[in-house]
């Protein structure tokens, strides 16, 4: 395979400021997108909608999220993220906005479920990743990866609480108009990231966009990546509605965001001198763990705060070890891609396990059945990253000989 010269970057695109922007990014993005739960209850009362109304709309916003990632990944690809991204933040911004005006179910469904679910695919942390892994070394990647995820549980730890404060005291529509313009300051630090699309220390190669999708669907170790990241999916979207009231359920949120800046952070060291499969089994077991204790102890205030801070650890920790495996095996070249692929599977997961906790809810008072399945499915995940071949492939091995 032939290797061509990457095109030149602009000086002042400098590895740091490329790092900033792209978790900023991250931070504004997933920080906007963690409060949309905190909207159920005053938005379900004023519009006389039911828990499942609102549930089915935020499934479709997770759905739409996970079909439009890949879709953005294969553009960011081709012409950079740039653009990609700032498209996206109008639309995320638009979206948020109209979910203030909306007053019918089936036009909640459009706006917070079409026009929000593509705009944070098309802001998705999965591109700005990609664009920080492009700009360090091998040796670095697997740490950036999990300062990128960490600066998306800041925003998750900023975000919820003052959401909550802008409910109390402009009313949600009100805190719905501020979300909106926070997703506008995603388009200046969208202009800072890199052009190019291949790691500083990867050589070029001319392999199309297609035959790096035939060789990911020929590996093993891709196909059961994407599968064990549908559970992480399932239980992370699920565990966000947890039928609390609304303080206990924002400092929950801000706990599990706060805790998580330190697993994601010790997750991407981890993943430079570890086996990240390993490490990504013990993730998915111990979350069952977590799940099963919160099952068996007395549902106070005190337990669901205990409950948030474990969890925060293990939220997502298994973002920089999946994404560091999809470019430890296949390369950078395509990464925004290949990862955007393995997210679908994360946000069809969502899906089920936002729809399955509201109609069970709404079907039985409880969400005891889906907090089972969610961990007999983080026991499955465990065993199904135990084979995985996290070598690199041998085309990029001859590249860097």
């Amino acid at each position: 395979m032939t290797t061509i010269d990457p095109p030149a970057e602009s000086s002042w695109r400098t590895p740091l400021m490329v790092i900033a922007a792209g978790c900023g990014i991250a931070m504004i993005g997933f920080g906007v997108r963690s409060t949309f739960g905190l909207f159920l209850e005053p938005m379900t009362e004023a519009r006389a909608w039911n828990r499942e109304t609102f549930s089915i709309a935020l499934a479709i916003q997770n759905l739409l999220w996970g079909i439009g990632v890949p879709i953005a990944g294969m553009i960011a690809d081709r012409f950079g993220p740039s653009r990609v991204i700032i498209l996206g933040a109008l639309m995320y911004a638009a979206g948020t906005w109209s979910m203030s005006v909306v007053e019918s179910g089936p036009a909640f469904y459009m706006v917070g479920g079409v026009l929000v679910g593509l705009g944070v695919a098309f802001t998705a942390f999965s591109l700005a990743l990609a664009a920080m892994a492009w700009v360090v070394p091998h040796g670095k990647r697997s740490f950036i990866l999990g300062l990128g995820t960490a600066a998306g549980s800041l925003g998750q730890f900023v975000f919820s609480p003052n959401a909550q404060a802008a409910i109390d005291f402009f009313g949600w529509q009100g805190a719905l108009l501020a979300l909106a313009a926070s997703a506008l300051a995603i388009v200046p630090l969208a202009l800072i990231l890199p052009r190019t699309t291949t790691s500083v220390d990867e050589a070029v190669s001319d392999q199309s966009m297609m035959e790096a999708l035939r060789e990911a669907r020929g590996h093993s170790g891709y196909i059961l990546l994407t599968m064990g990241f549908f559970v992480c999916g399932f239980q992370i979207a699920f565990i966000t509605d947890l039928g609390l009231s609304s303080s206990v359920a924002a400092w929950s949120i801000a706990l599990v965001g706060g805790c998580n800046i330190i697993g994601s952070l010790l997750a991407g060291m981890a993943g430079q001198r570890w086996s990240k499969r390993c490490g990504l089994a013990v993730i998915y077991f111990a979350r069952s763990i977590i799940i099963v204790a919160l099952l068996f102890a007395p549902k106070t205030d005190i337990t669901v705060y205990a409950f948030a801070a474990a969890m925060g650890f293990l939220w997502l920790a298994t973002v920089p070890l999946t994404s560091a495996i999809v470019a430890q095996v296949f390369g950078t070249r395509y990464m925004a891609t290949l990862f955007g692929i393995v997210f679908f599977s994360h946000q069809a997961g969502s899906f089920i396990g936002i729809w399955l906790g509201g109609w069970l809810y709404d079907t039985t008072g409880s969400y005891d059945i889906v907090w089972w399945i969610s961990a007999g499915l983080g026991i499955a995940a465990a065993l199904v990253h135990l084979p995985i071949n996290e070598k690199p492939l041998a085309r990029l091995q001859v590249q860097t000989n």
